[in-house]
C-alpha cells in the first residue's frame, strides 16, 4: 500500500493544539478560524452523507469541506467555478502578465495593517497602469485590469505582490475603436514603476494622517510623525519593482495561467515532504540562483511553519481577486459588449438541449457523486450530522 500523501491538516492535527496553547493571546480570530477549519476540513466533525450506488452496491462516507479560502483542500472547486465565470469574459486579443511587488520595509508595515496596506497596493497598482495605458504618449486607451493578492514568497514568507491580467489593448478614449499595444511590448516598466511608488507612499501618507495605521514590533518607532516622515522618505529612493512577463498565446492560455494563480494558498498539500516530532519539511523555489539549482527543500520547526502559514490569512471581508477599468464589476457587461463589437466578435451562447450535438451533450457537467468502482451516479441515502451543536443563549441569574 502506498503511503497517505501529508497534508497541512495533519501538521495543525499533530501540532496545532500545543501550538495555539504555546501562543495564547497572540493569535488573532480569523487565524484560529482557519486553523480549526483546515484540522476539521473533510473529517467527521463537519459532517456529511452516505452515498450508495445501486449498481454494484457500493457504499461511501464523504465528509464536508471548511470551504475556507486558505485551506488547501478547498481551492480547486472554487478556482473552477471562478474560472468558468470568466470564460466568457476572455477577447481574442494578447494578454499580459504584470507583478508589482512591494519593498521589504513597506512588507513589514503591512503586516500589522493588512486591510489598509494591501488594498493600497491594488488600488495603487490598478490607478497605475490606467492611469499611464490612457495616457496619449504610450498607448491612449482604457484598459481592463484583473488582479490577484498574493501575499507569500515560495518559503512562505511575508512577500506581498499582486499579480495582473491585461489585454494587451484597450477602448480609445472616445470609446470609437480598439487600440492595441505593440506587438509583444506592453507598457514601460520603469515608468510603471515610478509612478506606483508615488501613489502608494501618498496613500500611505494619507493613512498615517488619518490615524489609520498600526505600529508594533520594530515598526514601533514609525509611529511619531518625524521618524515616519523620515523613514517614508527613504522609501522614495528605493527601486520599486514591477515586472512585465511576455503575452500569452491566446485566451485558453490566459484561463489555465490564472488557474494556477487565482485561488492559491501559501502552500500547497503537493508541497510537503516529511513531518516528524519536531519538524516540517517541504519543496521551494529559490529565484535568487539560475533555473536548474532552483528546486530545494527546507526544513522548519513545527512550530515555525504553523506561524509562517498563518501569516498569510487575510482579514475577514477583504477581496483579493478585483477587476479594475474595463472588466471593473460597474461596467462590465457594456464595455466587454463594446470591445467585442469593435473586433467583430460574436458573444458565445449557451445552445438550448434540442439544438446541440451529440459531442456538445458528451461534454455536459456529469452526475455530482460518482461510484469509484464502477463509474455509475451514486444517490445519498443519509446526512451526517457535524459533531459541533449550536450554543445555547446564557441563562438568565434569577
Amino acid at each position: 500500500m502506498s503511503r497517505e500523501k501529508l497534508e497541512v491538516a495533519d501538521v495543525f492535527r499533530a501540532h496545532g493544539q500545543q501550538w495555539r496553547d504555546e501562543h495564547q493571546g497572540h493569535v488573532s480570530l480569523a487565524q484560529l478560524k482557519v486553523m480549526s477549519g483546515v484540522e476539521h476540513c473533510r473529517s467527521e466533525v463537519l459532517g456529511g452523507h452516505v452515498l450508495y450506488c445501486p449498481a454494484c452496491k457500493h457504499v461511501q462516507i464523504a465528509y464536508n469541506s471548511c470551504r475556507n479560502r486558505h485551506c488547501p483542500k478547498c481551492q480547486a472547486s472554487a478556482a473552477k467555478r471562478w474560472l468558468e465565470a470568466r470564460q466568457t469574459e476572455l477577447l481574442p486579443v494578447d494578454y499580459y502578465h504584470v507583478v508589482f511587488t512591494l519593498p521589504q520595509a513597506i512588507s513589514e508595515l503591512a503586516y500589522y495593517n493588512k486591510s489598509v496596506m494591501y488594498g493600497l497596493l491594488l488600488k495603487a497598482a490598478a490607478k497605475t497602469l490606467l492611469t499611464i495605458g490612457a495616457d496619449t504618449k504610450h498607448l491612449g486607451a482604457r484598459l481592463g485590469v484583473t488582479f490577484v493578492l498574493h501575499t507569500w514568497g515560495s518559503a512562505m514568507t511575508h512577500h506581498p505582490h499582486v499579480h495582473g491580467i491585461i489585454p494587451g489593448g484597450g477602448l480609445s478614449l472616445d470609446g470609437d475603436k480598439w487600440v492595441s499595444c505593440k506587438a509583444g511590448f506592453f507598457l514601460p516598466v520603469r515608468v510603471l514603476s515610478r509612478l506606483f511608488r508615488r501613489l502608494y507612499l501618498e496613500g500611505l501618507r494619507e493613512a498615517y494622517e488619518h490615524n489609520k495605521l498600526l505600529f508594533f514590533g520594530d515598526c514601533l518607532p514609525l509611529e511619531d510623525e518625524i521618524p515616519f516622515l523620515v523613514w517614508l522618505n527613504n522609501q522614495r529612493k528605493v527601486e520599486w519593482v514591477v515586472y512585465a512577463k511576455r503575452p500569452f498565446s491566446g485566451p485558453k492560455a490566459v484561463l489555465a495561467y490564472l488557474s494556477r494563480y487565482t485561488h492559491r494558498v501559501a502552500i500547497a498539500n503537493s508541497r510537503l515532504v516529511g513531518m516528524d516530532k519536531q519538524t516540517v519539511s517541504f519543496k521551494w523555489k529559490n529565484y535568487r540562483v539560475k533555473e536548474q539549482n532552483r528546486h530545494r527543500t527546507m526544513t522548519l520547526t513545527k512550530d515555525e511553519f504553523i506561524r509562517r502559514f498563518l501569516l498569510h490569512v487575510l482579514p475577514s471581508g477583504f477581496h483579493r481577486i478585483r477587476h479594475y477599468g474595463l472588466t471593473a464589476n460597474t461596467g462590465r457587461k457594456k464595455n466587454l459588449a463594446k470591445a467585442r463589437q469593435l473586433l467583430n466578435v460574436k458573444v458565445p451562447m449557451a445552445l438550448p438541449d434540442e439544438d446541440k450535438t451529440d459531442e456538445e451533450k458528451a461534454h455536459e457537467p456529469l452526475p455530482t457523486f460518482i461510484c469509484p468502482c464502477c463509474g455509475a451516479s451514486m444517490v445519498v441515502t443519509e446526512v451526517l450530522l457535524h459533531l459541533y451543536l449550536p450554543r445555547a443563549p446564557p441563562k438568565r441569574l434569577s
